[in-house]
């Protein structure tokens, strides 16, 4: 074989793949058998519009086995829209075996909204059990009590556009119940009858604007946490204390320069004495120079000095100590 005629060969070779992938006889004749009527010049024209005809094919098979009216277009449309066309038309064949009310509008709109619609289907069927997480709450006693719930939901269809999701529940449920526990009495009457609680919260209508609706409410288990209220009172008291002393310090210390200031002035007027003293020589002496003062008169006044200071001296106590040690 000559090169012109492997080239040749490899064009038709290519040819008649293209040719087969443009027109899949195989899908169409399948689609035939199963009472599906497509055109092999939709499938291909499925080819140029960039939709995948195994799965339109597929799913119009599968809806037609399963009793269920599909249109081509609007399949064709959704999968162009980004949706999932495969779990649509299963969500579709389960809401009807379970008499779910659901049209392929309403459908598509779900799917499209990021929502997983087989799943809901099936929580519809079948409802399904959340946990919460442990709620803290405090009673009127101040007792703190560490509740944990189960709440039973089943989905609600019409609100799966634009309703909330399992995190909006579980919040609404941990707040009724901090509600219901705070506005018991003492924490004993929580501890008595738990399923005032779940009825308080379930009365509340929880499940308005939720993709959801809850069944049922229950309290899984109710624990004794902290003496809030006792460790309100330490933290009070302590902080009471505290400032007394702060206050007590503060009195203290102005006391302290209150006597340091006392001190100070004692010491000033002792050295104003002082100074007075030390100029007594001087004015006798200068009295001495001026005449206004005689002999006689500075020895009455030595004599006066001497008695005061005998005085004085005989009135204090004796220093018996001193005495004992000048006789030895």
């Amino acid at each position: 074989m000559d090169a012109f005629s492997l080239v040749t060969f490899l064009v038709v070779l290519f040819i008649l793949i293209f040719i087969l992938w443009m027109v899949p006889l195989r899908l169409w004749f399948g689609a035939l058998l199963n009472g599906v009527h497509v055109s092999l010049i939709q499938l291909i024209l499925m080819r140029w519009r960039k939709v995948s005809p195994n799965v339109i094919v597929n799913a119009l098979i599968t809806g037609t086995k399963a009793g269920i009216t599909l249109n081509r277009d609007q399949l064709e449309a959704h999968y162009l829209a980004g949706g999932h066309v495969t779990p649509v038309v299963n969500a579709l064949i389960s809401a009807d075996k379970a008499n779910i009310s659901l049209d392929f509008k309403a459908a598509t709109a779900i799917d499209l909204a990021g929502r997983n619609l087989l799943d809901a289907i099936k929580t519809s069927v079948n409802p399904k059990v959340i946990d919460t997480p442990p709620v803290t709450a405090v009673a009127k006693d101040g007792i703190q009590l560490i509740a944990k719930a189960r709440v039973t939901v089943r989905t609600n269809i019409k609100q799966l556009v634009g309703g909330a999701g399992e995190e909006t529940i579980i919040a609404r449920v941990g707040e009724g119940i901090v509600s219901s526990i705070g506005s018991a009495e003492t924490h004993k009457a929580v501890l008595e009858n738990p399923d005032t609680i779940s009825k308080l919260v379930l009365n509340k209508g929880l499940d308005s604007g939720t993709a959801f609706e809850i069944l049922s409410i229950d309290i899984a288990d109710v624990d004794v946490g902290k003496n809030i209220g006792a460790i309100l009172q330490m933290d009070q008291a302590n902080a009471d204390k505290n400032i007394a002393q702060a206050k007590a310090e503060e009195r203290r210390a102005m006391a302290v320069a209150s006597e340091q200031e006392m001190k100070a002035k004692a010491q000033e007027a002792r050295a104003k004495v002082i100074l007075a003293e030390a100029e007594v020589p001087l004015a006798l002496a200068e009295a001495f120079r001026n005449g206004h003062l005689g002999v006689m008169d500075y020895y009455k006044l030595e004599n006066l000095k001497a008695d005061t200071q005998m005085r004085d001296t005989i009135g204090k106590p004796a220093d018996h100590s001193r005495d004992q040690k000048e006789f030895k």
